[in-house]
């Protein structure tokens, strides 16, 4: 049938499944936008305040569905403002596929108004790009992109599409999407020289990421870590793919992990790595890492293999299957032992729940009641800085896709988009957003999204009125040398709020914490909770950088 472009790119989404997509339109989409008018029975439409807030909203909706996010921006600004999301969903393997608009082709490469080289600019962020300048390729393109964004490490694709194409008229036909199957790469001698080196092994552990949330795979870890009886470590990405209730988790590791991890990395004789990568935040040191222990590792992308560490054994393919395979290989077996051990290390690395004074309210105190108000499938998003630290460490997560946090990028201003794109997939779940002020100051214009589409997400502030995790590095490593780190903003957070007609609400100390918390979270609205917490707290324990378990900082004056 004919259609135009833009008819084309709607057809294409629904081919993928997609019934849901995210956007700022502008003048270069304006073709795009008029065809999802057309459709709007079947592919909803969820505007955003601003481009980034899009992206990170696409990206918060792929991680809680498991599906591919799709975002879509005018030319110039629009695109560049996409970025930072794409490069974020890049960093954390997240799927997604951007739709960017362009001038028309005849206005290429002349400095046009609004025109913006978006596939040079984002080729570093993405798996793969395209630019369709010719309508017969277009729908070819556009299912290529999902098949590309959803295999393998899966992560974002962008097509950049000028205006012209999007009103050209050209024969579509329909097409099935293509199923994604990603090929077991390793043999029977791999398997066989795993199980070996697993045998061989007295005080193993597993050391876990987002790679297991990723494939779906937090069954056949846990079916893995029983038949091994293996501690689970987790870094900050993995956290859901483990039940942390569980008498195998010990916790997360690296820099803000428990002293049990490090302890656990430093003492073992072997670390099985299943969808996680030796990045600086887990392996400080990377020479002293697990130098004890001999290293298997699992995982879809060649290129991690010995990039940080140097390992002993890799098995390459999809971890559901990966894992599987090697849970038929091993022995059952018992570690009590070693386990009792690792106990005994976790009472070690306790740190102080005491707030720095009666003014203030614990962040871990605020942590613990909200996880007493949320179910184990509500999602828990957070910002960047201390209060993710925090929430990494106390909240116990129990199901995977349940936690949304930027992990290898580090982005402030992710968390109210991602809270957006999971409260937009899962209106049966309640949705948390850990922020905090300096976080909140980056995406507070999202709460025009929030309140626009009724959304009640629970915004929980850990305000203590600095730049937090920069001012404790200041503290420790620059002689508390305050640089920019304390803004003296006078932002009242409970009357912003309100100004976007969002219910705010105030927690002044522990003592009132329970009372106000419990409110808010009884309504079925949006809330901002501004939660007053010590300028003086830490997140605890810490490993300096390009240290070892044995340089662990637990308290601080």
């Amino acid at each position: 049938m004919k259609l135009n472009g833009s008819e084309i790119i709607a057809e294409c989404l629904l081919e993928q499944g997609v019934d849901t997509v995210f956007g700022y339109p502008g003048g270069a989409v304006l073709n795009i936008y008029d065809a999802l008018y057309k459709y709007s029975d079947r592919i909803t439409h969820i505007l955003s305040a601003h481009e980034q807030g899009a992206a990170h909203a696409a990206d918060g909706y792929a991680r809680t569905t498991g599906k591919c996010g799709v975002v879509i921006a005018t030319s110039g600004p629009g695109a560049t403002n996409l970025i930072t999301g794409i490069a974020t969903a890049f960093m954390d393997s997240i799927p997604m596929v951007a739709i960017t608009g362009n001038v028309t082709n005849d206005l290429l490469a002349r400095d046009s108004f609004q025109e913006v080289d978006i596939c040079g600019i984002s080729m570093p962020v993405t798996k793969h790009n395209f630019i369709v300048k010719d309508v017969k390729d277009l729908a070819n393109v556009i299912r290529k992109a999902f098949r590309i964004a959803m295999s393998g490490r899966k992560g974002p694709v962008l097509i950049d599409i000028p205006k012209d194409v999007t009103g050209a008229v050209y024969d579509y036909e329909p097409a099935a999407p293509a199923g994604i199957t990603n090929p077991m790469l390793s043999g029977e001698k791999d398997f066989r020289e795993a199980a070996d080196i697993i045998k061989a092994s007295s005080c193993p552990m597993i050391y876990m990421g987002g790679g297991v949330v990723s494939a779906d795979a937090e069954k056949e870890l846990l079916a893995f870590a029983e038949k091994l009886d293996c501690p689970v470590a987790t870094s900050v990405m993995g956290l859901g793919g483990f039940p942390s209730s569980h008498r195998l988790f010990i916790g997360t590791i690296g820099m803000h992990g428990g002293y049990e991890t490090g302890k656990a990395t430093d003492n073992c004789d072997l670390i099985i790595t299943v969808g996680a990568r030796f990045s600086d935040r887990v392996a400080g040191d990377r020479k002293k890492f697990g130098e004890k222990a001999k290293i298997i590792q699992l995982d879809i992308d060649k290129a991690e293999i010995n990039k940080n560490v140097k390992i002993d054994c890799c098995l390459m393919g999809d971890l559901k299957d990966t894992l599987a395979a090697l849970t038929d290989s091993i022995e059952e077996t018992r570690h009590e032992d070693w386990i009792n051990q690792l106990a005994e290390w976790s009472k070690k690395g306790e740190v102080s729940e005491t707030p720095e004074s009666d003014d203030y309210a614990h962040p871990y105190n605020i942590i613990n009641i909200v996880r007493s108000l949320t179910d184990d499938e509500d999602i828990i998003v957070t910002d960047v800085g201390q209060h993710q630290m925090w929430v990494s460490q106390k909240y116990r997560f129990e199901c995977a896709r349940t936690w949304c946090t930027s992990g290898g990028l580090g982005t402030m201003g992710y968390g109210m988009g991602a809270a957006v794109g999971s409260a937009v997939a899962h209106p049966e779940r309640r949705v948390v957003l850990f922020t905090g002020d300096g976080s909140f100051h980056m995406n507070l214009n999202e709460l025009a999204t929030v309140r626009s589409y009724n959304l009640p997400i629970k915004i929980v502030v850990l305000n203590n009125t600095v730049l937090g995790m920069v001012r404790q590095w200041q503290k420790l490593f620059y002689g508390r040398r305050f640089s920019q780190t304390d803004p003296h903003r006078q932002t009242d957070f409970v009357r912003l709020a309100e100004a976007f007609g969002v219910k705010g609400m105030r927690v002044h100390n522990d003592k009132d914490a329970q009372e106000v918390l419990s409110a808010a979270f009884a309504t079925n609205e949006p809330v901002v909770i501004d939660c007053r917490i010590s300028p003086d707290e830490n997140v605890l324990p810490m490993i300096p950088p390009g240290k070892t378990v044995d340089e662990m900082i637990t308290e601080m004056a």
